[in-house]
């Protein structure tokens, strides 16, 4: 399936928000009094960051193979 360089850059963009948003959740479970009662929340929500950063490295991966083709 073919994305335009466009389309790329705006999933990056999208993702990388995304991250920012999973990360502050993660902060704040963690610093919650009752931390372990968020357990399943914030392993599903480290999954995510990893899921989300997986994808973000191939999109920029896609984004740079481009430069170096011009």
């Amino acid at each position: 399936m073919e994305f335009s360089r466009e389309d790329l850059a705006e999933a990056k963009r999208q993702i990388d928000s995304t991250l920012h948003k999973l990360r502050e959740t993660i902060k704040t479970f963690e610093s919650k009094e009752n931390a372990q009662r968020y357990k399943s929340q914030i392993t599903l929500a480290k999954r995510r960051v990893r899921a989300f950063e997986i994808a973000d490295w191939f999109i920029a991966n896609e984004l740079g193979k481009d430069i170096c083709d011009n």
